[in-house]
């Protein structure tokens, strides 16, 4: 083997890395709704678990992400322990899809039609039809398809140029001698968890194996226990993942370790009694990329069918492993862990911004009762919700600027931009209900009270502004495009009826029937009605914009406004429902 052969290896091996990262990272992005879905549907069933964890596996080819997804999923509270634990499961017999492919490079035939079922034949084909896809598409799900057929493409150039250039050693002795020293079980499953450890990716390390079993030197005696030890290597990536995450979590992590160290330990005692025992000839002979594949699908079902049944073992094992803390602890409403899944991140950011508008709604809705039946509690109470709003908006901020950063769809970056937009509304609603109930604890305090006109006038624009809150929560957490285009009109009656209220109260005060003391909070109060109410178009806005592709608020409200047949005729209901006598 020249030097030439070696960096040849090296450059292989990195363009067989980055094609399986490549698309890995494209089927993730390509099948996201699909992934949401799939979550969604999971139960406490074992079977349903273990087959979710095996079909996201198999879709995004790295049991490696799978996990480091259920990690995220625990510390986010998306997902239970045992539930984890059955998807950890089918998630290790699902990245056994990725040595199957790879397996298809073995195939030797003269048939023209077997031929061209061989990777490194009709992968230019796909190459081909991914580069146009990628190129000529503007539809982020085309170009996303286009890259999931460039990196199998680039996989399989990667995986052919790593088996041309150790073709050679099947000729070197020592070659043969090192992997004769494999042979020993121990040293076999060593030599594979070190591997996968250090290059994350059980699927990556089997096909490197599959690449050196094409010399015909590796025999399955000293490849089974290598794979069996790769098992173990790729549970690195879910243990770094778990830093700084709940017990849960760290839990799930370890859960991935135990399976597969118990797994190892269980069919390794299995191969030595067989090779004890019979010492089938099997052993000594030669294997192949084929067998390969074979030995780590049988390797992990063996383990999956051993352990699957004590899952509820397992989680009592890993609860007294990593025991509670003395203080609870808080579940992370947002986990950085899930960046790595941006539609899972999304799902989970509007998850945490309909808590936060559901916070605001209850905010205002209490503060326009603390207006005539204010207590200290109920103000302590609003104080509360809009602190938690606060928070809210915080790390939903800093959290869906970091996922904006990731490498999303024009979909989701809309949405998540509609979301950036939204929360900073229903902030600033919590901070008018606060405002108002201030309005209210002055009133009490010093004893002042409105005429029986001026509460009659309020009662009817705090009505008006009770229905366009509820209008824009249903629109924003309902996805509501009708009750969006319901919240201008709504919003232009407020805007008259505040208008209407500031000049009867300046008649009044004129007339010496309200004192200055109470025009003062009087016109606070109006001023935070109406720019509650202002919010609230706003929030609707976001979600016509949503609807119509279009991130431009104001133009949004702008053709809402002229689009007369509909605005007018709500207008004019709105109009009539709240007039003042």
């Amino acid at each position: 083997m020249t030097i030439y052969d070696v960096l040849s290896l090296i450059g292989g091996l990195c363009l067989f890395l980055f094609g399986m990262n490549v698309m890995g990272s494209s089927l993730e992005r390509r099948a996201g709704d699909s992934l949401r879905t799939i979550l969604e549907k999971l139960t406490t069933n074992k079977f349903l678990g273990f087959l979710t964890g095996l079909a996201v596996t198999g879709v995004i080819q790295s049991s490696s992400a799978t996990t480091v997804m259920v990690v995220g999923f625990v510390n986010s509270g998306l997902l239970t322990l045992g539930q984890a634990i059955n998807v950890i499961m089918g998630a290790n017999v699902g990245t056994t899809v990725t040595s199957w492919i790879l397996s298809l490079s073995g195939i030797d035939s003269g048939n023209f039609l077997i031929q061209m079922m061989k990777p490194s034949n009709f992968s230019p084909i796909l190459a081909l039809v991914g580069i146009i896809y990628f190129m000529f598409f503007k539809d982020d799900k085309k170009k996303d398809t286009g890259m999931i057929l460039l990196g199998f493409a680039t996989l399989m150039f990667g995986m052919d140029t790593m088996s041309a250039a150790v073709a050679g050693l099947k000729d070197v002795p020592a070659f043969r001698q090192l992997f004769v020293m494999f042979e020993n079980p121990i040293l076999g499953v060593l030599v594979g968890a070190l591997l996968t450890a250090v290059i994350q990716s059980s699927s990556a390390s089997v096909g490197i194996l599959q690449a050196l079993s094409s010399t015909g030197q590796i025999s399955f005696a000293a490849a089974i226990p290598i794979i069996m030890g790769q098992n173990i290597g790729t549970c690195a990536t879910a243990i770094i993942s778990s830093v700084g995450t709940t017990k849960n979590a760290k839990r799930a992590a370890f859960v991935h370790l135990l399976f597969n160290i118990l797994g190892t330990t269980a069919c390794l005692i299995l191969f030595a009694l067989v090779d004890w025992l019979f010492a089938p000839a099997i052993l000594g002979e030669s294997t192949n990329e084929l067998g390969i594949a074979v030995c780590h699908t049988i390797f992990n079902i063996i383990s999956t069918s051993l352990l699957l049944p004590m899952s509820g073992l397992l989680e009592k094992i890993v609860c007294r492993l990593v025991p509670d803390a003395k203080e609870p602890e808080k579940v992370s409403e947002l986990d950085e862990l899930l960046l790595s899944t941006p539609p899972v991140a999304l799902q989970r950011c509007q998850s945490v911004a309909f808590d936060m508008a559901d916070c605001s709604r209850e905010a205002l809705l209490s503060s326009l009762s603390a207006l005539t039946d204010y207590t200290p509690e109920l103000s302590k109470r609003i104080c509360e919700k809009e602190s938690l709003a606060d928070h809210y908006e915080d790390i939903l901020g800093t959290y869906l600027v970091k996922l904006s950063a990731q490498k999303i769809s024009t979909a989701d970056s809309a949405e998540a931009a509609t979301l950036l937009k939204a929360i900073g509304d229903f902030e600033r609603i919590s901070d008018h209900s606060v405002n108002l109930v201030e309005s209210a604890e002055e009133l009490n305090r010093k004893g002042l009270v409105f005429s029986d006109r001026a509460k009659q006038e309020l009662s009817v624009l705090t009505d008006a502004v009770r229905e366009i809150v509820d209008l824009s929560f249903s629109a924003f957490t309902s996805n509501n495009l009708e009750a969006a285009r319901q919240v201008e009109p709504l919003e232009q009656v407020i805007d008259d009826l505040k208008e209407q209220m500031r000049t009867r109260h300046i008649l009044r005060l004129q007339q010496g029937s309200c004192s200055i003391e109470t025009g003062f909070i009087w016109s606070d109060l109006l001023t935070n009605l109406e720019r509650t109410s202002d919010h609230c178009s706003n929030i609707a806005g976001c979600i016509i914009d949503l609807h119509h592709r279009n991130l431009n608020t104001h133009q949004a409200l702008h053709s809402a406004r002229n689009n007369s047949a509909s605005f007018d005729a709500l207008y004019r209901s709105y109009s009539q429902k709240y007039q003042l006598n």
